[in-house]
């Protein structure tokens, strides 16, 4: 065998390690699609919007989105979206028709939303006043104190 010099050392290596890194990269993602945990049952639309819900206002945004993605199939930026739109209190723009990461067919059309009074209200009622001031900030450009003085004069 002839001598090796430095360079030709250091290209045999790097022959070597290549494959090897390659098959340790398969047999990595095979052991981790072998690892599955139970899969979460499927929800009814009203029971994800309300675990949905109940996630954002105890301030788990992240988790909701996670949620609302696991159970619709929709992409981030949509649930993201989706969950905005529970934040604020308006309807969710996009409803969930099909559960399931690979759910064929089409999502709803953005559902018509309230009046601003009647959504502010439900907000009010539902104790989520600070909610209610986001929304009303958000929708008509008003300052917070302007916002506030209009939740508080509704009923």
């Amino acid at each position: 065998m002839a001598n090796l010099g430095p360079t030709e050392l250091i290209i045999l290596v790097a022959l070597l390690a290549i494959p090897a890194a390659f098959l340790i990269g398969v047999i990595r993602r095979a052991n981790r699609g072998s690892v599955t945990s139970a899969p979460r049952p499927r929800l009814d639309p009203a029971e994800l919007h309300r675990q949905a819900t109940s996630l954002i206002t105890a301030g788990k945004t992240i988790q909701a989105v996670k949620l609302v993605r696991e159970q619709t199939g929709l992409g981030l930026a949509d649930a993201k979206r989706y969950t905005d739109d529970l934040a604020a209190g308006r309807p969710p723009y996009r409803a969930p028709l099909h559960p399931g990461p690979a759910a064929p067919g089409p999502i709803a059309a953005p559902q018509p939303a309230a009046d601003l009074a009647t959504r502010v209200r439900h907000l009010k009622a539902a104790g989520r006043a600070e909610q209610a001031v986001f929304l009303v900030r958000g929708e008509t450009g008003m300052d917070e104190a302007d916002a506030e003085r209009f939740v508080d004069s509704l009923d």
